[in-house]
């Protein structure tokens, strides 16, 4: 069974909706990692924001990411809070160089229409079932059926209801997620849509959804693909293909929440090692991947060496076994040299 030990994936949608009211609160960046590196320091950003390893987070977010930006050589940045390992706050501070592989979303759409009462009911039903779940500590998935099951009984039940109303409002559905103009109605259309029964049909609304404007909506959007890609790989007759291209641009966004979930879903995808794929990760991504195999959080980290494992053409007990010993960098090199 495929168990995804995990929030589920509207509570990460929240989480990463409502990232800035973490900085609201009196917490701690107890760790503070990076990603876009190339040329400028990480000394230079810790200077610029004024905060190192176990100061208070940023009073606020946009100001913070306001002073990074007038570092030279940085076209943008992106702060995005983390809670919880092991009660641990982590501060992941992303940085786009000039040059550097850019992540286009795409602009908000306009249109002013809306999901049936019924979807929105129920949606808001199950969140409340979820975050019970979750603070009891039942966060299992099994998305062995191309959709979300929690393990938790409550929370299920009504997860069991979405497929008669995805079927029933597919058109709705689908016109919500590509031209609302409420984002959270965009972020609840994502994740109802892959509860529709004719799953293959449906990819590309969801492959849609991955440029979209909100990151909510991208977040939902992801895990859905991500179930999604399970089902094709144990049922190929579900005649479901999901395309890693987007996942893999993905993984050069400024956001930390669309990089987490690319990470995941290509662990998913590039299980049969398909050459083309490894080699599309080699030329778009590798310098992403190396930033997030080195992460100082170890389950942040571990997709990616998992991913770079591969892209080096290493045996899986041999990327295990570097992992387990502790040896990223000899990994990292291996990936380093296969891609020249």
């Amino acid at each position: 069974m495929h168990l995804c030990r995990t929030l589920p994936t509207f509570l990460l949608a929240v989480a990463s909706i409502y990232a800035p009211n973490l900085y609201a609160q009196d917490l701690r960046a107890d760790v503070v990692d990076f990603y876009g590196l190339r040329k400028v320091s990480e000394s230079q950003i810790l200077k610029a924001l004024g905060v190192h390893e176990g100061d208070r987070l940023p009073p606020s977010k946009g100001d913070a990411e306001a002073k990074l930006d007038h570092v030279p050589g940085i076209v943008e940045s992106h702060l995005e809070a983390v809670c919880c390992d092991n009660g641990k706050t982590i501060l992941y501070v992303g940085i786009e160089e000039r040059g550097a592989p850019h992540f286009d979303l795409r602009e908000p759409p306009e249109a002013e229409v809306a999901l049936p009462e019924e979807i929105v009911s129920l949606y808001n039903r199950f969140l409340e079932a979820a975050q019970a779940a979750s603070r009891r500590g039942s966060t299992d998935e099994d998305l062995t059926h191309g959709h979300p099951l929690m393990a938790d009984a409550a929370a299920r039940a009504i997860q069991e209801m979405f497929p008669a109303l995805a079927d029933q409002y597919l058109t709705e559905i689908r016109e919500v997620l590509r031209n609302c103009s409420d984002e959270a109605q965009r972020a609840m259309a994502a994740y109802v849509l892959v509860y529709a029964s004719h799953k293959s049909t449906i990819v590309n609304d969801l492959q849609y959804a991955l440029k979209d404007a909100d990151a909510g909506v991208r977040n939902n959007a992801a895990r859905s693909l991500l179930a999604l890609s399970v089902l094709a790989k144990l049922d190929p007759s579900s005649e479901v293909h999901i395309s890693p291209t987007w996942f893999i641009e993905m993984l050069n966004s400024l956001s930390w929440s669309d990089r987490n979930r690319a990470l995941r879903a290509l662990q998913t995808l590039t299980d049969s090692r398909d050459p083309v794929v490894l080699d599309q990760l080699r030329s778009r991504a590798l310098d992403a991947l190396i930033d997030m195999a080195r992460w100082k959080t170890l389950s942040h980290a571990l997709p990616a060496f998992v991913l770079l494992g591969r892209v080096a053409g290493l045996p899986e007990p041999e990327i295990q076994s570097a992992w387990t010993s502790g040896d990223r960098e000899a990994v990292i090199t291996a990936a380093k040299k296969k891609s020249k």
